[in-house]
C-alpha cells in the first residue's frame, strides 16, 4: 500500500458496497420468504398431481439459492465493512500526521521534506532536507533518532522525521490489512453453477469463519449480547443494535443468535436456518468421505469349539460394524434434518402456518441434537403450547414429535380459529436412552433417574422466560402459554418449575398439561408454584399405566409418592381414551381435543373426572 492510494482511499466507497450487498440480501431473504410461503404454500392448498410436485421441488430448489444467496451477502457485506474499518484506522493517522506536518511539504512518496533552520545560539542557519520515515520502529533505533534528532543543527529535522514515522506506521497499517483482507475477500465467490451443494455450505462456514477472524477489530464494535443475560435482558440487547449491526451480528455468530432466548422468532429462525444449512452441508460432506472408508464387510467364521473355519459361513467384521455404526450416525443426523426441512416444506397444506426454527443444533450435548420449532409465530400468538417429549427423544427420529406439535395446532386452530395458534415442539435438553433387550449395561433405562430432567428443567426454564420476554416486546402482553409435557418431559417441567426457587419465581406459564407422567418431582402441584385450578393431567390405557406407576414405585421407593393423575397432586384429571402411553396426540381423539380445550383457554369446555 503507497501514499498516493492510501491518501486517495475512501472508507465510504466500501461501506456504500456493504449497504449494497446487505440490501441485496434483503432482497434475497425476501424472494425466499415469498417462494416458501406464498407462492409454494398457495400451490399446496389448490394443486395435486405429478406436475404440482416437481413444480414444488423447483420451487424448493430455487428457495436455497435464494437463501445461499442471502447468507453469502451477509458474509461479504460483514467482510467489506470489516475491511473500511481497518483502513479508515489506517487512513485517520496518514490525515492527521499529514494535517499536523505543517510548516513542511509531504511528498508524493510518502517521505518529509522540512526547510531551513537555526538552532537558538547557533550562527548558521542549516539547510533543509528530505526524510522517509520507517515504521515500527525498535527502543533501540527510537534512542538514535532522538538522538540524531538532538545534535542535527536543523531544528525541523526532528519534527519531519516524526511525521515521516507516522506515515510510515499509518502505510504499514493499511498494507496489513490490504494484506489480511485480500485473499478473504477474494475467497467470497460462488461456484458457476445454480446448484447450491453440500459443498457449497461447507463453504459458507469456512468463509464465515475466515471473515469473523479478519473482522475482529470491527465486530468488537458491536457490543455483544450480555453475559448469562435474561431473556429480557437479551431482548434490549437485540432492540439496541442498528440494522447493521443485527445483520453484521448474524451473518458471523448465526449459531449464538439462534440460541438466544428473548430475540424475536423470526430472527432466531433466519439464524437456525443458516446453521441448519451449514451443518447439513458439513454431515453430508462428512458421509460422503466416511462412505469411501468403508473396510472389508465380511471374514470367515471360526467355531468357538473346533477352532477351524467353517466353510460357507462369513460374520460382519468388527470394523465394519465400528464403521457401520457411525454412518448410521450420520445418515440418521441427515434423516433428522431433511425431517425439519419437509416441515418447512409443508407450510400451507391443510392451512399449516409458517414454522419457526428457534432452535437447532445438529450434535447437542450427547450427540442426540437439538430441536426447537414452532407452528406459527409465538411472539404474536394469542396462544403458545410449548410440547416437551420425552425419553429416546432425538434428531434423528425427531418427526414423530414435531407431528405432534403440527396435530396440537392443528386441533387448536380447529377449534379456535379466530385466534393466533403457535405450537412448539422443544427439544433442547439430552433426552434420557431407555435400555433395549440385548443391550449391554444398566438393567434399568437412564429414565428411571432425574439427571437428565435436573439438567434440562433450568434450560427449559429460560426458554419460557425468554418466550415471554419476546411476546412481551411484540404485542405489549404476555397472551396465554401453556407447557405440555410427555413422559420424561413433565418431570423436566417439574424440574424447571423447581429450578427457579418457587414460590419466588413461578414458570412463565399459564397452564401446565401432562400425559403420562410418571412424576414430576413434587408432592402437589402447589410445590412446583402452579396456580389452583391450571395444572392439567391425563392418563392412559395399556403400558402407560406401567409408566405411571413404574415412576410413583421408583421415586417413592415404596413410599405414598404422589403422581399428577393422583388426587392428591391437585390436577384437573382429563378425561383420555389413549390407549397406550403414544396414544395421546391420534388424530381425531378426545386425548387431543382436550389437550387443546386447555391451550386455547376454553377451560368449560374439558371433561375432567
Amino acid at each position: 500500500m503507497d501514499y498516493a492510494t492510501l491518501k486517495a482511499f475512501k472508507p465510504s466507497e466500501y461501506e456504500d458496497a456493504a449497504d449494497g450487498y446487505r440490501s441485496m440480501g434483503n432482497v434475497a431473504q425476501a424472494a425466499k420468504d415469498r417462494v416458501e410461503n406464498t407462492v409454494a404454500a398457495g400451490m399446496r392448498k389448490t394443486l395435486q398431481g405429478d406436475a404440482a410436485e416437481a413444480a414444488q421441488k423447483q420451487l424448493q430448489a430455487l428457495a436455497k439459492n435464494f437463501h445461499y444467496i442471502q447468507t453469502e451477502c451477509g458474509v461479504i457485506s460483514t467482510a467489506l465493512n470489516g475491511f473500511a474499518y481497518d483502513m479508515a484506522a489506517a487512513k485517520r493517522k496518514l490525515d492527521t500526521a499529514i494535517g499536523d506536518a505543517q510548516g513542511c511539504t509531504v511528498n508524493p512518496d510518502g517521505s518529509v521534506t522540512f526547510p531551513a533552520g537555526q538552532k537558538p545560539g547557533d550562527e548558521k542557519v542549516a539547510d533543509g532536507g528530505t526524510v522517509t520515515g520507517s515504521a515500527g520502529g525498535s527502543p533501540t533505533s527510537d534512542a538514535l533518532e532522538r538522538q540524531a534528532a538532538n545534535i542535527h543543527p536543523n531544528p525541523n529535522y526532528g519534527k519531519a522525521m516524526g511525521y515521516a514515522n507516522r506515515i510510515a506506521d499509518a502505510l504499514k497499517e493499511a498494507t496489513d490489512a490490504d494484506t489480511k483482507w485480500a485473499p478473504k475477500i477474494q475467497a467470497l465467490k460462488a461456484d458457476d453453477d445454480l446448484t447450491v451443494s453440500a459443498r457449497d455450505w461447507t463453504d459458507v462456514t469456512s468463509d464465515t469463519g475466515g471473515v469473523r477472524k479478519a473482522a475482529d477489530s470491527y465486530l468488537d464494535t458491536i457490543k455483544g449480547p450480555p453475559k448469562e443475560g435474561s431473556g429480557e435482558d437479551n431482548a434490549q440487547w437485540w432492540k439496541g443494535l442498528s440494522e447493521e449491526e443485527r445483520a453484521g451480528y448474524i451473518s458471523m455468530h448465526p449459531a449464538s443468535v439462534g440460541a438466544l432466548n428473548g430475540l424475536p422468532a423470526d430472527v432466531r429462525d433466519e439464524a437456525n436456518r443458516v446453521v441448519l444449512a451449514e451443518q447439513r452441508g458439513a454431515t453430508q460432506s462428512q458421509l460422503d468421505t466416511w462412505l469411501k472408508k468403508e473396510p472389508e464387510h465380511y471374514r470367515p467364521y471360526i467355531s468357538p469349539i473346533t477352532g477351524r473355519e467353517v466353510k460357507g459361513a462369513m460374520v460382519p467384521t468388527e470394523e465394519w460394524k465400528e464403521w457401520n455404526k457411525q454412518k448410521g450416525r450420520l445418515e440418521g443426523r441427515l434423516d433428522g434434518m431433511d425431517t425439519i426441512q419437509n416441515r418447512f416444506d409443508m407450510t400451507g397444506k391443510d392451512g399449516l402456518p409458517d414454522a419457526y426454527l428457534i432452535g437447532f443444533d445438529a450434535e447437542g450435548k450427547g450427540g442426540d441434537g437439538r430441536v426447537i420449532l414452532a407452528n406459527g409465530n409465538p411472539d404474536t400468538a394469542d396462544h403458545t403450547a410449548i410440547y416437551v417429549p420425552g425419553t429416546g427423544t432425538n434428531l434423528s427420529d425427531i418427526g414423530g414429535d414435531l407431528d405432534r406439535g403440527t396435530r396440537l395446532w392443528q386441533e387448536s386452530h380447529g377449534i379456535a380459529q379466530d385466534s393466533k395458534i403457535s405450537t412448539i415442539t422443544w427439544f433442547d435438553y439430552d433426552a434420557p436412552r431407555s435400555a433395549k433387550p440385548g443391550e449391554k449395561g444398566d438393567i434399568f433405562p437412564e429414565a428411571m433417574f432425574d439427571e437428565r430432567a435436573a439438567e434440562g428443567g433450568p434450560i427449559l426454564r429460560d426458554f419460557l422466560d425468554g418466550n415471554r420476554a419476546a411476546h412481551m416486546e411484540a404485542t405489549g402482553n404476555t397472551g396465554h402459554t401453556t407447557a405440555v409435557g410427555h413422559s420424561y418431559g413433565t418431570t423436566v417441567i417439574g424440574d424447571a418449575a423447581k429450578s427457579g426457587g418457587w414460590p419466588d419465581g413461578p414458570l412463565a406459564v399459564d397452564d401446565v398439561l401432562v400425559a403420562g407422567s410418571p412424576g414430576m418431582q413434587a408432592d402437589r402441584a402447589a410445590d412446583l408454584g402452579i396456580k389452583p385450578g391450571h395444572m392439567w393431567a391425563m392418563g392412559g390405557g395399556g403400558n402407560d399405566g406401567f409408566v405411571r406407576e413404574g415412576g410413583r414405585w421408583l421415586a417413592g421407593l415404596g413410599d405414598n409418592w404422589t403422581i399428577p393423575t393422583d388426587p392428591a397432586f391437585g390436577s384437573n384429571v382429563l378425561t383420555s381414551n389413549a390407549k397406550d402411553h403414544s396414544a395421546f396426540w391420534d388424530e381425531e381423539s378426545l386425548s387431543l381435543r382436550q389437550q387443546a380445550y386447555v391451550i386455547t383457554g376454553q377451560y368449560e369446555r374439558t371433561k375432567v373426572e
